[in-house]
């Protein structure tokens, strides 16, 4: 049996859209020493395409860390080959809040150094020895105390569209930039309160033990982060201090989980926060873009991009290499900057 797709993505995509399957879209993690990071990606791969699994998931010797979807009526079977490996026994799978099923096309299982790239030197700390879990309700109490900061472990991005009350928001593009600006962000706090989140608990299991070794007092983690965050505050009836969408790795891009629109169209500054990639795949940018752009810029970042997107497939192929577009030349999220100081021509 193959343990890779060759399809091509295109086809896998339009069989999706088509597609009445219904289906579940979830993530999980687990840190757990793999002697065979290799030989596990295999069996995985083998046994859960089997079943119609789609999705990404990364394989380290550290552990394991997926976002996939699973067909409605394969769920029982997925969790029982999920229970067939030990160590995946009984985690929790972290169900999407607004799922369409539409989330991903194909599975792709990746080997990597670390499920989540973090830069830190695991053999300078006791990563197991991480912060305190706490659930909805826990963080909804120890929020509204005085001597409590909430810290957002996410990149700028994700928390441009949504984030807690009162958290103090990093302006990073990656986790591995995340870690020493919030360090340097908290140095004079150590005492306080650290409750740390992001989206599904993953970052904040290896941040959390990160801080206590850097000195920090009480630190906390919200449990399954803001997915289970959301479950929880729906199924009990609680106080929902998230405002606005949390941002996904997926083709859903977000999910609703305050009702507030908290952000803005980086092109005309309308309230908006529908993320999308530039059509034009020479660029590629991810930025927020409302429905009267994407009919003006033909769901592209700029006229630049649309004009080009019109192209012959042939001359953009010839073209491509030698024109600078906005993702070629910025990072993730940073239209909106560029465009507020004029240094990107949209019109």
């Amino acid at each position: 049996m193959k343990l890779y797709n060759r399809v091509n993505s295109d086809e896998l995509k339009r069989q999706l859209l088509e597609s009445k399957e219904e289906r579940i879209t979830l993530s999980f993690y687990k840190y757990y020493q793999l002697p065979n990071p290799h030989f596990f990606r295999d069996y995985i791969y083998y046994h859960w395409s089997q079943l119609g699994v789609f999705g990404r998931i990364y394989v380290a010797k550290e552990g394991v860390n997926g976002q996939i979807s699973v067909p409605k009526e394969q769920i029982s079977a997925f969790k029982k080959e999920m229970a067939n490996v030990l160590f995946l026994a009984g985690i929790r799978l972290n169900i999407a809040i607004e799922d369409d099923g539409k989330s991903f096309y194909k599975l792709k299982i990746k080997v990597r150094d670390k499920i989540v790239a973090d830069g830190l030197n695991d053999e300078s700390f006791d990563v197991t020895d991480r912060g305190t879990h706490i659930n909805a309700e826990q963080f909804n109490t120890l929020s509204d105390q005085e001597n409590t900061l909430i810290v957002d472990m996410r990149n700028h991005y994700e928390s441009e569209v949504g984030h807690f009350e009162d958290a103090i928001i990093p302006d990073v593009e990656t986790f591995r930039e995340a870690l020493p600006l919030v360090e340097k962000m908290l140095e004079e706090d150590k005492d306080k309160n650290i409750i740390m989140y992001c989206t599904g608990g993953i970052r904040c299991e290896k941040a959390s033990a990160y801080y206590k070794h850097k000195g920090f007092k009480n630190v906390f983690q919200l449990d399954g982060g803001i997915i289970e965050y959301a479950r929880q505050v729906k199924a009990q009836g609680l106080s929902n201090k998230f405002k606005g969408k949390n941002f996904v790795f997926d083709d859903r891009m977000g999910e609703r989980i305050g009702e507030e629109i908290i952000s803005q169209c980086h092109q005309c500054g309308t309230t908006c926060d529908t993320h999308i990639n530039c059509a034009n795949d020479a660029c590629h940018i991810l930025f927020i873009q409302c429905e009267a752009c994407a009919i003006k810029y033909n769901n592209c970042c700029s006229q630049k991009c649309s004009e080009f997107s019109e192209l012959p497939e042939e001359q953009r192929e010839l073209l491509k290499k030698d024109i600078a577009f906005n993702g070629t030349q910025f990072g993730k999220g940073r239209y909106k900057a560029l465009h507020k100081d004029k240094k990107l021509d949209i019109q």
